[in-house]
């Protein structure tokens, strides 16, 4: 956004209007506020006014509450992240006004409500304060009762009226969000958005047109990652699922209790996750794909029963939205630390497939894939997702449903003989029957957690064991042959590699972009297929001078990430180096530019 907004104007007269490409608004104040209800509809009123947008909240863990913020960037262009500082901050109270102002841009707006903030006095040259009583304002247009719940719809309409954003839609946004309660409810909080918008704000000498979308004629959907999961699962033809209660992943579970019925499905919530990974595998095993889901602390209950599915080589999806560990850790915040145990984690050699979105959108089409890996690989898959993709939102192209959705019903036509875990298969995957098949030779097939013979009975022999090893070792190679090779974001070759997984990929992006408009020879990489990885990676990493991840989590005993260890554990090559933070936030672009700089210009 323009820089201009301290632009010297006489009071009393009409704010100049300036038209910008995007902005970056920052809401500040307490979770009870609504804070996260002004930035849903600013995100969904940009994906219906065909901008990208993405957005960025943080939410206290405790059950009281407290200090929260949501972020929303809206672009007339391509959106990458949330933004690395703010063009306007909206706060409601001083601890707000304190924690925030330094987020904000030299020259930005601080709209405050006036009831509650007192502006630091020298900070007034530096930022364009805006003073309004939002708190009696409230008063003034709904009454004393809806005070404390009706600050944030009249801050959107504040808001609206500084940016012309399109009243119309916004109002059917907020009759939307109330639909199914009482009339007055939703009577009361369009009340409240229409005394916002029509306030005249003093001292407010700019106000600002978006330059018309990219996305001109487009259909787009509007949602967070943990929508566009449970969407892209019920579009691969998903129709069962188990789950117990944890954030972030519960909004999932929420979801599909909910909307899988309208399919014929149905979503059970367990007793523990034990309980869950245990229903979903058994949901497969009758001959659909069936998914469960958790956070770090779950996933590490389902651990036993994931190592069943791999031995019994059973298509179970599962889904991790990783949060900030270990333990219950920071569970309302962002991590990547959940790596290791997706791809290791359990008892005994139990080789499994995990893959990372990288946005919204790829949510939706990463859940398909999984289910159609798990389908054709007959072996459990597992989505890292993360509580900063989980609960962002995004705008993305509406999905050609027609070609998307898919039945994988099971396939009950008889068959003279079935063997599932054949050994003499050119290729080596198991292919499970459906149980109720008729096989005509009459010699049904069983599965069990011990290991197994051709037919799936017990056996205690070395020689069966370390053939159903490599059997199911070996499937996962043909995989990662299969698997594209990843493109390079920028020159093929170079001083600098970025290397991302799942959120990183859009910050990455950026700042490769702007590292290369300002000489810097660095480019990146995004990596979504983790177990196994693609092959032919060596061949990219060789062409750059250093090869640095950027990964959020801890950097070890070693001084390498997660992702990075497992880098170079497979192609032993020192120049693969990481830089990663365990801060509960997304990475802001500077972030990554100042020490990536740092690392790969040491003496």
């Amino acid at each position: 956004m323009s820089d201009t907004a301290l632009a010297d104007q006489a009071p009393g007269t009409s704010p100049k209007v300036s038209t910008i490409h995007e902005a970056v608004i920052r809401i500040a104040g307490n979770s009870q506020d609504g804070i996260q209800a002004i930035g849903g509809f600013l995100a969904r009123l940009a994906g219906r006014s065909e901008q990208e947008v993405m957005t960025f909240m943080t939410i206290p863990s405790t059950i009281s509450g407290g200090p929260s913020i949501f972020q929303v960037r809206i672009g007339s262009g391509e959106v990458l992240s949330a933004g690395d500082e703010a063009d306007v901050l909206l706060c409601f109270y001083d601890h707000s006004y304190e924690n925030h102002i330094s987020s904000l841009k030299r020259g930005g707006i601080v709209l405050y409500d006036s009831d509650h903030v007192k502006p630091n006095e020298e900070l007034l040259g530096s930022y364009h304060h805006v003073g309004v009583p939002i708190s009696s304002l409230v008063v003034e247009a709904i009454g004393g009762t809806g005070r404390d719940k009706g600050k944030n719809v009249y801050s959107l309409g504040l808001i609206a009226r500084m940016f012309s954003l399109n009243v119309s839609k916004l109002e059917k946004l907020i009759q939307e969000r109330f639909a199914g309660k009482d009339p007055t409810v939703a009577e009361t909080a369009l009340a409240c958005f229409r005394g916002g918008y029509g306030h005249e704000v003093q001292g407010l000498y700019q106000t600002f047109n978006f330059q018309p979308g990219e996305n001109v004629g487009q259909q787009q959907v509007v949602m967070s990652g943990n929508e566009a999961l449970a969407f892209g699962i019920i579009a691969a033809g998903v129709r069962f699922g188990a789950g117990y209660p944890i954030t972030p992943w519960s909004d999932i579970m929420e979801l599909l209790r909910r909307e899988l019925p309208k399919y014929g499905g149905t979503f059970v919530q367990t007793e523990d996750e034990i309980a869950a990974m245990s229903m979903a595998i058994g949901g497969s095993y009758a001959g659909r794909v069936a998914v469960t889901g958790s956070s770090g602390p779950g996933i590490s209950l389902k651990t036993e029963a994931l190592g069943w599915a791999v031995m019994a080589e059973m298509p179970v999806v599962v889904i991790d939205v990783q949060r900030g560990g270990p333990s219950t850790g920071m569970p309302t915040n962002v991590e990547q630390s959940d790596l290791n145990i997706a791809c290791f984690g359990g008892h005994g050699d139990s080789p499994r497939v995990v893959i990372a979105p990288c946005s919204v959108e790829d949510c939706f089409y990463t859940a398909i894939e999984a289910v159609n890996i798990a389908r054709k690989y007959s072996t459990p898959v597992i989505i890292l997702s993360d509580q900063g993709i989980g609960t962002r939102i995004e705008a993305f192209p509406y999905p050609d449903l027609e070609n998307v959705c898919q039945d994988i019903g099971p396939d009950f036509t008889p068959v003279a003989d079935h063997k599932p875990y054949d050994l003499e298969t050119t290729d080596g995957i198991t292919r499970h029957i459906a149980p109720g098949t008729y096989v005509a030779s009459g010699k049904y097939p069983v599965v069990t957690g011990l290991e197994h013979d051709e037919l799936g009975h017990p056996t205690g022999s070395g020689k069966l064991h370390t053939q159903m090893n490599s059997k199911r070792r070996n499937k996962l190679r043909k995989l990662a042959e299969e698997l594209p090779v990843p493109k390079v974001f920028g020159a093929s070759e170079g001083h600098v590699l970025l290397v991302s997984w799942g959120s990183a990929k859009g910050p990455i992006e950026e700042a490769v972009k702007q590292a290369r408009q300002h000489g810097e020879a660095i480019s990146g990489l995004h990596l979504k297929h983790l177990n196994p990885l693609p092959n032919g990676l060596e061949k990219i990493f060789e062409a750059f001078t250093h090869v640095v991840v950027v990964e959020l989590n801890d950097e070890g005993l070693y001084g390498h990430g997660q992702l990075c260890s497992i880098l170079r554990s497979r192609y032993c090559d020192p120049r693969i180096r990481s830089v990663t933070k365990t801060d509960g936030l997304t990475w802001k672009v500077k972030e990554i530019l100042d020490r990536t700089l740092r690392l790969t210009t040491k003496k």
